[in-house]
């Protein structure tokens, strides 16, 4: 049995629920008389939306593969080895179920260096090998083919990547080091680090042939064909491929600099993986492979004994999983069909709430407002939308005709939704206007119509409290931009019927958002948490402290932007309203901000300006603000900040205002962005001792997204 074998052997024991990957080699000879080849093929059974992982034991499968080729090759009874996926899936990397299971270093090591051991044996046969990316290809998948002598993808192949970084993780099996190599260290740093941090962004199968990592393109419905005829012409010598020369000079040390000024901005050296795989591929210009595969090993067990990679496994697992099952949603067979759907209000939020709609739902939307012009303008808002998804090729003509002619709009609510089963107001944010709306609704909707609102703060229950059925209002309350954030914060009011709670949650599942279920308290859960966190942020100002101070202090969170600057993504007038709701419900934890007040009084619509390129505090801003002899500094800042965010979550579970801390985080990641690399915040907090030391408990057991004990 071979070094590997028994690594291998040893690994799969810390993996009892591994989905196995099988390695089937099968022969035949290649077209145009080229020579006896071997396949390899990757496959984990017959369920095509299963993905193919590398686990110990598929590792192991593997390596039984390459020993049988290997064999055949040295002995000249094959010309090349290929290997190649199931139909759609090439193969998706590591199995991560188990990775977060390890809780010693040298396993983790043992992970790292069972997959180089495989991997480079495909580098080392005494023929020519070549990948055949079939079908999606992440991680390990990718990496595998690296490993090969050449490498041919399907243009259908819908997502390409390397997204370790994103995880936490470096691409550990030959990534940092292989692709530099081969296609250079700028694009190489566009793969493995601005892709992975920009929220894990997929290449297409056109992008991997003209990034230079495969050597040919072919069309999905013979692709395979297609793949083995080319083969045939590059082992006959009728087809060369040529590769670039790598810049190993300056060219390489400015491209780490870029990968390390990208990881700065998004994750502000909070999160260790960017640098690591940095400092890889720097490394990686000597071209010593071997180097380079030994730090990689490194690199895997420093992250996976790290409780980055756990956050970042447990962030995905909610998004993928909790995400598309919703905590506490009723059964679905009570959700009634949709096929109209009408939206109160004509501003942009109402805008882009019905060409949301419309593009998912495909039916009917109409908009009303208090005048022909702003329903005009809201219609043709839509509209506009629509060309510009025409003018890009995301839809056709046809397509586009069929979405304009669905959207309408009118003045009276009679005319627009006596016959809609969705109704959805959008208007100013207050008590009396939305219940004078609803009121108004109430009267010409049918009876079983759903009354939605998209109030970002306000009571559900006293907004439907007035009307005859209020068992029909919901909280659907969207996160601004509407195409973009997935979070939907479904609230049950005190009266909300099962049946109108499961059509929300079927609603929200055709838009394609991700659902949480709240309670109807002030705020509901991201806008009650963030107003907490910048509120702290805005109390140490007035207290004193400088706003650089009170800025930089949480940057260690790795925050996708500043408190300060996220506040003017909002409009310090909605955080203004959303802090004066919150400090009715909880005078003694919220307080409204002076200079908040004195800032929106003045028309500011932020802190900064941005005339030299990068934000200043505004001169005219800083001319208002007030401020006391209180002044902290950055880990002062911080703790207070942290301390007071474990109090409110702590205080919200208690409420019951969502079901587990888990969609806490889910409600964080989707609705506000933030990072993986922190899981949301409930794993740092109980990573960094704040949640014992405020509320004397962990919010998740030890073990998830954590070590386990």
């Amino acid at each position: 049995m071979s070094t590997t074998a028994e690594l291998l052997k040893g690994a799969a024991e810390l993996f009892p629920d591994e989905v196995v990957t099988q390695a089937h080699v099968r022969h035949f000879d290649l077209p145009l008389g080229a020579g006896r080849f071997a396949l390899i093929t990757l496959d984990n059974g017959h369920d095509h939306t299963k993905p193919t992982t590398f686990g110990p034991q598929s590792l192991a499968n593997l390596n039984a593969a390459v020993d049988q080729v290997e064999k055949e090759a040295a002995d000249g009874g094959i010309v090349g080895v290929g290997i190649t996926g199931k139909p759609f899936i090439f193969a998706v990397g590591a199995d991560l179920k188990g990775v977060e299971l390890l809780k010693e270093w040298d396993h983790a090591y043992a992970i790292g260096k069972g997959g180089h051991d495989v991997f480079k044996r495909l580098s080392g046969l005494a023929v020519p090998t070549f990948a055949y990316y079939n079908g999606a290809a992440m991680g390990g998948g990718v990496e595998v083919g690296l490993h090969c002598t050449y490498r041919t993808v399907s243009a259908s192949v819908p997502a390409f990547s390397l997204p370790e970084v994103f995880l936490g993780l470096v691409p550990g099996w030959g990534g940092c080091t292989l692709l530099p190599n081969l296609i250079g260290p700028e694009k190489a740093v566009s793969v493995i680090i601005e892709n992975s941090l920009n929220q894990n962004k997929q290449l297409k199968g056109k992008q991997v042939y003209e990034l230079g990592i495969a050597d040919a393109i072919f069309e999905g419905a013979d692709f395979l064909e297609q793949s083995l005829i080319w083969t045939a012409s590059v082992l006959k010598g009728e087809i060369v491929v040529e590769r670039p020369v790598i810049d190993r000079g300056e060219a390489w040390d400015q491209a780490v600099a870029k990968g390390r000024f990208i990881a700065d901005s998004k994750v502000h050296g909070a999160a260790p993986a960017a640098y690591r795989a940095l400092d890889i591929i720097a490394a990686a210009r000597n071209g010593d492979l071997q180097e380079g595969y030994d730090a990689e090993d490194r690199a895997l067990a420093d992250l996976i004994m790290g409780g980055e990679l756990r956050a970042g496994i447990y962030a995905f697992n909610l998004v993928q999983k909790r995400g598309k099952r919703p905590a506490g949603a009723p059964d679905k067979s009570l959700a009634r069909p949709v096929t109209k759907v009408g939206v109160v209000g004509a501003g942009l939020m109402a805008s882009q709430l019905a060409l949301l709609f419309l593009r998912r739902l495909e039916v009917p939307v109409v908009l009303t407002d208090i005048d022909q012009e702003r329903v005009d303008k809201g219609v043709g808002y839509v509209h506009a939308e629509i060309d510009k998804l025409l003018g890009k090729g995301r839809i056709n003509q046809d397509k586009a005709n069929r979405l304009k002619a669905l959207v309408t709009g009118v003045l009276d609510k009679a005319e627009g939704f006596a016959d809609a089963d969705f109704i959805i107001e959008a208007v100013f944010e207050e008590m009396g206007v939305k219940q004078t709306v609803f009121a108004e609704v109430e009267a010409v909707a049918p009876a079983h119509a759903i009354l939605a609102t998209n109030t970002s703060s306000l009571s559900v229950s006293e907004m439907a409290s007035k009307l005859k059925h209020p068992e029909r209002v919901v909280g659907f309350h969207f996160f601004n931009p509407v195409a973009v954030l997935p979070l939907l914060e479904i609230v049950r009011g005190e009266q909300t019927d099962d049946a109108s709670l499961a059509t929300a949650f079927a609603v929200a599942k055709k838009l394609k958002k991700t659902a949480v279920l709240t309670k109807d308290a002030p705020a509901f859960v991201v806008n009650r948490i963030l107003t907490r966190f910048m509120g702290e942020i805005q109390n140490v100002i007035d207290e004193g402290t400088p706003v650089a101070v009170a800025e930089k202090a949480v940057e260690p969170l790795g925050l996708p932007m500043s408190p300060l600057v996220l506040l003017e993504l909002v409009g310090p007038a909605i955080g203004l309203h959303v802090s004066e709701t919150l400090n009715k419900a909880f005078p003694d934890r919220f307080k409204v901000s002076p200079n908040l007040k004195a800032v929106v009084e003045a028309g500011k619509r932020g802190f900064y300006v941005y005339d030299s390129g990068k934000p200043e505090l505004d001169p005219e801003v800083a001319a208002l603000l007030k401020q006391g002899d209180v002044v902290l500094t950055e880990e002062q800042v911080r703790a207070r900040v942290l301390d007071a965010v474990a109090q409110e979550i702590g205080l919200m579970l208690d409420e019951g205002v969502v079901a587990e801390a888990q969609d806490i985080d889910l409600c964080l990641i989707t609705g506000a962005g933030w990072p993986f690399h922190l899981g949301g915040i409930t794993p740092y907090l109980d990573r960094e001792g704040v949640s014992e030391r405020v509320n004397g408990k962990r919010f998740l057991a030890q073990g998830v997204a954590s070590v386990p004990a």
